[in-house]
């Protein structure tokens, strides 16, 4: 298995192909936009220069690892020849059913299908095409080449065969893969999602300030980045969108997403690639206006 496409080339999307690309692989990195993809190559050279600086690779490492990469804007050309497609477009379930039924028409029948999804249900994914046994979900962390962790999601029809092998694969990225079966959020964000939104409604109903409470999970918890500034660094619609997923999946209340969240996606304050949620990014970061007086 040397040849990989991706598809978006948005925050997750150049990562994942970065990282296939740096060990190796020959990878298509597929978008409709080309200036979109144009801002992928870009994006990827600067955090392989940033590589470079920590002397973790070498220039010549840099200019192989882009070499590695090709670009495309043509779906059908981008996945004819390929091993393995990841799918990193957007998290939305009508999209992604749209992108695996041509997937399952413009590849090779041996091709398996992966969706980097953070929540969306892979059996759902690959009812759409006739290889349910492969198609599997392989959700790797954001930033896709620093973090270890690829969560390998198995959906009902996928193969033992499948499983291996996408897990074999990401211990070639030197990843450290961890299969999970085929529910709502999965393991990372149905842990991840309700101490986000738990978190979100502590400053709601005026319990503590963005600070204090990012403040207590990171001195308190251990945790490197507290659970406000994570959720602007994730995206707030992505978070609003992945507890709509388990709030539907498991008709559990206890999932819904706090209506400070539903507002701020609605105002358009999104986090970091807005340039403002819980904290304003725009000279910076420092807190931001929401407090624990909106409510």
């Amino acid at each position: 298995m040397k040849n990989i496409a991706v598809i978006g080339s948005g925050t997750m999307g150049n990562g994942i192909a970065h990282t296939f690309a740096q060990f190796g692989y020959q990878v298509n990195l597929i978008d409709i936009n080309a200036d979109a993809l144009k801002k992928a190559l870009s994006t990827i050279e600067k955090n392989l220069d940033r590589q470079v600086t920590k002397g973790t690779l070498t220039e010549q490492d840099k200019t192989q690892t882009l070499n590695n990469i090709t670009t495309y804007t043509d779906l059908k050309e981008g996945v004819s020849k390929v091993d393995l497609v990841v799918e990193a477009a957007t998290e939305n379930i009508d999209l992604k059913l749209k992108i695996f039924r041509d997937l399952d028409a413009f590849t090779q029948p041996s091709t398996i299908l992966a969706s980097n999804t953070s929540s969306i249900s892979i059996t759902q994914i690959a009812s759409v095409t006739n290889r349910g046994d492969k198609v599997i979900g392989m959700h790797f962390m954001n930033p896709v080449p620093i973090m270890k962790l690829v969560e390998v999601i198995r959906g009902y029809a996928t193969s033992n065969e499948t499983t291996q092998t996408v897990m074999q694969l990401s211990e070639k990225l030197d990843k450290v893969p961890v299969e999970v079966n085929d529910y709502p959020g999965f393991i990372a964000n149905r842990i991840l999602m309700p101490m986000i939104n738990e978190a979100i409604y502590s400053l709601y109903e005026g319990v503590a300030g963005v600070y204090e409470i990012d403040t207590v999970m990171k001195l308190g918890m251990a945790h490197p980045m507290g659970p406000l500034q994570l959720a602007d660094f994730i995206g707030l619609d992505v978070c609003l969108a992945i507890l709509n997923v388990l709030h539907q999946g498991f008709g559990n209340p206890k999932y819904a997403p706090c209506p400070l969240l539903v507002n701020m996606v609605t105002a358009g304050k999104k986090g970091v690639k807005s340039g403002e949620g819980f904290y304003d990014y725009s000279n910076g970061i420092k807190e931001a206006k929401v407090s624990a007086k909106f409510s």
